[in-house]
């Protein structure tokens, strides 16, 4: 099985840069050992469940609420029966398709 997740996660208060934030969110994603990729809009988790990213996504919903009144946060959820590794894989079968590399 397979849960490939994106989302976003930020204060909506506090300062117009949420930059340091979203470093507090993913330190936690970097040390949860889970494959993830970030974008410039949000960030992409791999896992076997969806409940396994779900805890990585709670965690970080936890660190902010310590300082923050309010957190916004955009979730999109690919659930598959099937192998992991399909955050490279999906680019890398678009790539292959067009015969050439993407800016990914």
């Amino acid at each position: 099985m397979s849960a490939l997740v994106e989302f976003s996660m930020f204060p909506t208060e506090q300062t117009q840069s949420k930059s340091a934030f979203v470093a507090r969110v993913l330190d936690i994603v970097d040390k949860s050992g889970l494959p993830y990729q970030l974008t410039p809009m949000g960030t992409l988790i791999e896992g076997e469940t969806v409940e396994e990213v779900l805890a990585v996504i709670n965690q970080a919903y936890e660190e902010l609420q310590k300082d923050c009144g309010r957190v916004y946060s955009s979730i999109k959820i690919d659930w598959r029966d099937g192998p992991v590794g399909r955050l490279s894989k999906k680019v890398g079968s678009v790539e292959a398709k067009l015969g050439r590399k993407l800016n990914s």
